[in-house]
């Protein structure tokens, strides 16, 4: 009993040690990881950072609506404490530093610490950027730009901040929509420019409502003009990120000197709110959404992980209610201000996250070999993470083993990588085997020339000539070929079919069931760069069903109204001519399943004319068919068109009426047995 006693002491004890003592408070990881598979699907995967811990307060200091954090090169955090008016200065493990600017700082938003420890602050009420040295005492202040290209007009409202090797300072204005202001140290503040101006996103209606509208109402409408960048940050190389919210796919971008954007993604995977972005050490960089999701990205903008979460109520570790900074520490340790929890959440790296760091900075350093190693324990630990093959792939790139290259890039579905390494085998391929190429085509066509003339002299082709011809004269063989020939004279063959008997249930079935094949064969054999559909995922039942249904459908609808519309032609003679009308199809999809698996990206379009050209002249031969068969003029044909649409749809419309009653009508059923069977059981 005594020994219960005591250790129900030590627990009480520790316990109000953390909850009284300690400012660091340690927590499971309430929340998933993410990642996105090369089908750009959002996808679970192994936890990329645990909540380590929550700083509340440093010391005895706590923190009121904090807006923007930034880890120094010794890893003090510095917080822009807004509504205390000051930066307080804390370390990781909750202790205070120092506090700087108090009595001279009235709203800070924004604070960035260079490699000197001197500390910029953009203060948005003061509306003035003030520098404190590391000692905490102002060296100097910056306010509104006097150069007219600023514009008298624009008010001066820094709210964030970032400042390069040269002490050139990025500040973010709120309400400037010109872009960031780009000002120089020398003369008090010069102004130097906008920087990584945003466009106005313009869609085709407004473009049209602008051109009929009166003046009058242009001037009513909602200004287009561009959105203000959210937030910034600048990396060890001297590029500038940023972050706004609205703009889709520009929501990251990464600029240059030029202030050109380098990052080109459309995987739709950035944050809907943006807050906060900053600078990884591994050509990586962080998100952070006002919600509370962190998204990990590579220099080129392509989503590593997204973690994290909003806080509904259970102040656990890890979740935040109102992200407003970010920022990280050499030791990879994320670190997540709460502006509205005034607290900071802490996440550290896990042994998954640190194999890919290593990876990429080993490839960006071209140690493609070494990069290697990493990779491959990685995939160990998850197998289908498609970042880590497509990076494989492209470190067996860049060491010549196209093999392997391809082997990765077709794993992680990296259709660039899967190109360039099939361009450089074929490649390889032709420069071995060409001349035998050479040789058996130059053979072929001389064994060809030869049984020709010797044929015309001796005749003995006759004999096997005479036989297919007597085979094509069988029924079933003659309506084969006469499908043919409806593919290269409809109006001609398609008078056969109304008015010479030539119409076949057999034939046209054999041709429809033969079109299935080809489409379920093209569709999930064809070559990789091609391909639509997901490895491994096979609806043949369903595309089967499909095309039959499709094939019923628009005989029976085109049936319908060419009735209705005087026309002659019989429900026989319109699936004859449907069945036909898929002949290029069935002719030329084999050449389309060839050319998918011998071109690369940048020579699909070849494969893309060719579907187009097939599916064009599907749909003429099938408009002719309608119009001869039928004894239409060309105007009833295209109004028969139109009213077998409207009744496909009206058709598909009913149909799913009907699924969705008999579905429900199931369920019913389905309950009351269940509740019978629960009752005779209890």
């Amino acid at each position: 009993m005594q020994r219960l006693k005591r250790l129900f002491v030590c627990f009480a004890v520790l316990a109000l040690l953390a909850m009284g003592l300690s400012s660091a408070v340690y927590a499971d990881t309430p929340y998933v990881t993410y990642t996105i598979n090369g089908y750009g699907q959002i996808r679970q995967t192994q936890c990329a950072y645990l909540a380590h811990a929550t700083i509340t307060k440093f010391g005895g200091e706590s923190m009121s609506e904090p807006s923007d954090i930034c880890i120094a090169d010794n890893g003090d955090i510095y917080v822009a404490d807004s509504k205390n008016s000051r930066i307080v200065i804390g370390d990781a493990e909750g202790e205070l530093v120092g506090t700087i600017g108090e009595g001279e700082l009235v709203t800070p938003r924004g604070v960035f610490v260079t490699h000197d420890y001197d500390v910029y602050v953009a203060d948005r009420d003061a509306q003035k950027i003030f520098v404190f040295d590391k000692n905490g005492s102002k060296k100097c202040e910056y306010s509104k730009p006097a150069s007219p290209l600023y514009g008298d007009e624009v008010s001066f409202l820094p709210i964030k901040i970032a400042v390069n090797d040269a002490g050139i300072m990025f500040v973010v204005c709120e309400s400037n929509t010109n872009g960031i202001v780009e000002l120089s140290p020398n003369e008090g503040g010069t102004f130097l420019g906008y920087f990584g101006t945003n466009y106005a996103a313009t869609s085709l209606t407004t473009v049209i409502y602008r051109a009929i509208l009166t003046d009058a109402q242009r001037a009513k409408m909602v200004s287009n003009i561009p959105a203000t960048p959210t937030n910034l940050t600048i990396d060890e190389k001297g590029l500038i990120y940023t972050v706004t919210r609205g703009s889709r796919n520009d929501t990251l971008k990464r600029l240059n000197i030029a202030g050109t954007n380098m990052i080109s993604n459309h995987d739709d995977t950035y944050a809907e709110t943006p807050a906060a972005v900053a600078a990884g050490n591994h050509d990586n960089v962080y998100v952070a959404d006002q919600q509370g999701y962190i998204f990990e990205y590579n220099n080129e903008g392509e989503m590593l992980f997204v973690f994290g979460g909003p806080d509904d109520g259970t102040q656990r570790v890890g979740l935040s209610r109102l992200v407003s900074g970010i920022a990280v520490d050499d030791s990879d340790r994320i670190y997540v201000l709460d502006s509205d929890k005034a607290q900071i959440q802490i996440y550290a790296p896990t042994e998954f996250t640190d194999l890919l760091h290593n990876a990429l900075y080993l490839y960006s350093k071209g140690r493609y070999t070494e990069a290697k190693e990493p990779l491959t324990h990685l995939l160990k630990m998850n197998s289908m993470y498609d970042y880590a093959n497509k990076a494989m792939g492209s470190c067996y790139f860049q060491e010549e083993n196209y093999p392997q290259a391809l082997k990765f890039a077709r794993l992680a579905k990296d259709h660039k990588g899967y190109s360039d390494a099939f361009w450089e085998i074929r490649n390889s391929w032709l420069k071995k085997n060409i001349m035998t190429v050479i040789i058996v085509i130059a053979a072929l066509w001389l064994i060809i020339t030869i049984v020709k003339r010797a044929d015309s002299k001796r005749h003995f082709l006759d004999a096997p000539g005479k036989n297919i011809r007597k085979f094509k004269k069988k029924p079933f063989i003659s309506d084969i070929c006469y499908a043919a020939y409806y593919m290269k004279k409809p109006s001609d063959a398609a008078y056969g079919i109304a008015a010479e008997g030539r119409a076949s249930w057999g034939a046209s079935t054999f041709l429809l069931i033969v079109f299935m094949a080809e489409f379920i064969i093209l569709k999930y054999t064809r070559g990789f760069l091609t391909k639509s559909v997901m490895d491994g995922r096979y609806e043949i039942l369903s595309d089967i069903g499909m095309i039959a249904g499709i094939a019923a459908a628009v005989t029976l609808c085109t049936y319908l109204v060419c009735t209705i519309n005087e026309g002659e032609g019989t429900v026989k003679k319109i699936y004859t001519f449907f069945c036909y009308s898929l002949m290029p199809y069935i002719v030329l999809t084999p050449l389309t399943y060839l050319l998918s698996h011998v071109l690369t990206s940048n020579e699909d379009f070849l494969v893309i004319m060719l579907d187009i050209l097939i599916w064009g002249w599907v749909a003429v031969i099938m408009v002719i068919g309608l119009k001869e068969v039928n004894n239409f003029t060309s105007a009833e044909t295209v109004k028969v068109i139109l009213l077998t649409v409207f009744a496909a749809l009206i058709l598909a419309l009913l149909i799913f009426i009907i699924y969705v009653l008999w579905a429900q009508v199931f369920e019913f059923v389905y309950a009351i047995i269940s509740e019978g069977v629960y009752r005779l059981g209890s």
